[in-house]
């Protein structure tokens, strides 16, 4: 016969194990995680450690000028700038590794840079910035570089399990004419060569990145679209909620690496 505590330690051990089982294995284990700067050749690591010389710093001292801005209104009193709110860009540490994450009013999944638009739209009454525009990426980079230096967080929130869950089935589909899913190049084949380049396991910790071949900073959205292009898939439309989802569980997946802003790749 069971005693109460002999139940209280079923019970506890139950629990445990359904809060185990409810977060998957790392597909790739913790001490292999490798962020995408290791598999760059030593010219775009380098562009990326020299302050000086490192492009996307132009992007963030645009975003700097924007964040003090106070935008005009029709007949009014300018709006009110970012930096009326929020403060200095470093008062927001920590903010830009929460997303993506449910916006409080809207219930929607916010990546940072729906957050940024939003805010333009809601809080200073002006037209929301384009995606990949370069306010937006300028803006974008200054907030998480406020970060740079801190882990990805680990485990999911209750409420975002659902859109973790589809964003996990998103990263396994096959997709497109090569019939290829995210996890055969970043899970299965990663530090293998695809072409020149050694293929990269994938994380999203970076973004946005400055990439030689855009010759600007790109959002996460942008290169989640550019590997649709590259499979021969259907791409979604900007701001599709299937993106925030990927992102959602790209997150979870390279937790523990650090934001590395402003960064460089190929």
């Amino acid at each position: 016969m069971l005693t109460v505590l002999g139940i209280a330690a079923l019970v506890g051990s139950l629990g445990l194990r359904e809060a185990v089982a409810a977060e998957p294995p790392l597909p790739i284990p913790a001490s292999q995680l490798r962020s995408g700067i290791a598999f760059a050749g030593g010219d775009v690591r380098a562009l990326q450690a020299d302050v000086a010389a490192n492009p996307a710093q132009l992007w963030i001292e645009q975003g700097r000028q924007w964040w003090s801005t106070r935008p005009a209104q029709g007949g009014g009193a300018p709006a009110r700038a970012c930096l009326d709110c929020h403060g200095p860009p470093e008062a927001l540490r920590g903010v830009a590794a929460s997303f993506p994450r449910l916006h409080g009013s809207t219930g929607r999944l916010f990546n940072l840079e729906d957050q940024i638009r939003h805010c333009r739209a809601e809080r200073q009454g002006q037209a929301a910035w384009a995606f990949e525009s370069d306010e937006l990426l300028g803006t974008a980079l200054l907030v998480t570089q406020a970060s740079e230096g801190l882990p990805l967080p680990s485990g999911i929130a209750p409420e975002l399990r659902p859109h973790f869950e589809a964003g996990q089935a998103l990263y396994r589909q096959r997709q497109g004419q090569l019939n290829l899913a995210c996890t055969h190049c970043h899970d299965w084949k990663w530090g293998q060569r695809f072409h020149t380049d050694p293929l990269s396991q994938g994380h999203p910790n970076a973004y946005p990145v400055y990439r030689l071949e855009w010759q600007k900073p790109g959002s996460l959205e942008r290169r989640l679209r550019s590997c649709y292009f590259g499979v021969r898939a259907e791409i979604p439309p900007w701001g599709d909620l299937s993106m925030r989802q990927l992102a959602l569980y790209l997150r979870w997946r390279g937790q523990g690496l650090p934001i590395e802003v402003p960064a460089v790749r190929k």
